[in-house]
């Protein structure tokens, strides 16, 4: 595959909507910490959020947001900031 060809895949897949952020659990953050977190990085509402959370405490981690990878990897970088484990898939 060129260079060129490549380039415009990479495009392609940054665009899809097929992607997830996926929030893990950890032993040190509170509850109220991660539902706030979630509201202002993700766009979450209380009640979404509140329920990702808890997904994620008792399961290890939640699919938390869905979408554009750019954009996912911005609020993974934001999370991550606030000292929230996540990753892009």
């Amino acid at each position: 595959m060129n260079k060129e060809a490549l380039r415009r895949w990479e495009q392609l897949r940054d665009l899809e909507e097929d992607n997830f952020l996926i929030l893990f659990n950890d032993e040190y953050n509170t509850f109220d910490y991660v539902i706030k977190s979630l509201v202002e990085v993700c766009g979450h509402d209380t009640v979404q959020a509140e329920q990702c959370t808890i997904i994620t405490h008792y399961k290890g981690s939640c699919e938390v947001r869905s979408g554009n990878r750019k954009i996912l990897n911005s609020m993974k970088s934001k999370l991550k900031a606030r000292g929230l484990e996540s990753i892009v898939i």
